[in-house]
């Protein structure tokens, strides 16, 4: 993760401790240097930036005074010789305050609480791919890896290590457990009802005694699994 960051120093010697100490971090690159607030706000409406190192003591407009005109500001890190600012740093959300003159450790302290914050965030955002349900599968069969959708699937048969899928137009034979095909399916649509046989809800024609029909066939309802089917089966009943 590359994190962009500005440096908002009327001092050049302060801006050039932080250049160099930013050069030892490969992950943080410096976009620009500004002696003022009004030049940091250009900079800020035409770049992304991810940090400020802003400088609390500035002629015109202080650091703190530049920072409450900022709508959605970046993370920010104070630097100042006054350590009387750093109650208004904080108080504004600044992730940590450094008072000059500081060592590159204590710079390398603030600015991975920066890293770690960016990261979660990141993370945050980012879908989590195992989470969202699709709506189909990649099944391995005959050397090759078979998309199908899973609306096409009409029941699953266990033959001990493999599986047979049984879909609206072929079957397909794969090394699937049935408890593994069944962790893949949404299951408000797939139920299981017999030791061998995962069957979709929707692909039922009729239910009668112990058996279910899906198409010209007729699956067993196992006695373990009725209860829990038939509990199913009546959210759906119009009585």
């Amino acid at each position: 993760m590359e994190i962009k960051g500005l440096i908002i120093d009327d001092e050049p010697l302060a801006r050039s401790v932080i250049q160099e100490y930013a050069k030892k971090l490969p992950s943080l690159k410096i976009i620009g240097e500004c002696n003022d607030a009004i030049c940091a706000h250009q900079v800020l409406q035409n770049n992304e930036v991810d940090l400020l190192f802003l400088d609390i003591n500035m002629p015109k407009l202080s650091g703190i005074e530049f920072l409450k005109t900022l709508k959605n500001p970046p993370l920010v890190i104070l630097t100042t010789a006054y350590s009387e600012y750093a109650l208004d740093g904080f108080e504004l959300d600044a992730i940590d305050y450094l008072k000059k003159p500081f060592s590159f450790e204590r710079f390398c302290k603030a600015y991975f609480r920066v890293e770690e914050l960016l990261t979660l965030k990141q993370s945050a955002l980012k879908p989590d791919v195992t989470d969202k349900q699709y709506d189909f599968l990649f099944i391995k069969s005959d050397k090759k890896s078979i998309k199908v959708k899973i609306s096409d699937i009409c029941y699953i048969e266990g033959l001990g290590d493999y599986i047979k899928l049984y879909l609206t137009d072929k079957k397909l034979v794969t090394n699937l457990s049935m408890k593994k095909i069944e962790s893949l399916l949404p299951a408000e649509l797939f139920y299981r009802i017999h030791k061998s046989f995962i069957i979709s809800l929707d692909k039922i024609e009729s239910i009668e005694g112990n058996m279910v029909k899906i198409g010209n066939t007729k699956l067993p309802i196992g006695n373990l699994y009725r209860q829990d089917f038939m509990s199913i089966i009546k959210n759906f009943l119009a009585e």
